[in-house]
């Protein structure tokens, strides 16, 4: 059976944990993770305080790099014992991103419901 990317991340919406934005401005901290999976050409409509950028294409590869555990021995095992919100601009790609973060041992991720769009429009 073939589907499309629409229907893929509806399948994926069932297999992770969403959070509004209002549940995600609660929890923003100075200790969060959040990762803009955006193409950076998406980035100039602006970001999400306290936003790391990494583009979904190279998430899983370089989601170690993040300043939060850049210096850890080991990055993958402080990562996981922390909460991770990813967005990107409509909660798609975040949906995708988080069930392949999941798929990588990760229990505590959140895609950000509506994306940066849906931010925006309760900002």
């Amino acid at each position: 059976m073939i589907i499309n990317g629409k229907t893929l991340a509806q399948a994926a919406r069932k297999q992770i944990k969403e959070i509004s934005c209002q549940q995600l401005a609660g929890r923003l901290t100075q200790a969060s993770i959040i990762i803009d999976i955006r193409e950076s050409a998406e980035l100039e409509s602006g970001t999400i305080p306290g936003a790391i950028h990494i583009s979904r294409g190279v998430l899983e590869m370089q989601i170690t790099h993040h300043p939060a555990v850049a210096n850890e021995v080991e990055p993958l095992a402080q990562l996981a014992q922390q909460d991770i919100y990813l967005y990107c601009q409509s909660g798609a790609r975040s949906a995708l991103a988080a069930l392949s973060l999941q798929q990588m041992g990760f229990d505590r991720v959140y895609s950000l419901s509506g994306g940066f769009n849906a931010w925006q429009q309760t900002r």
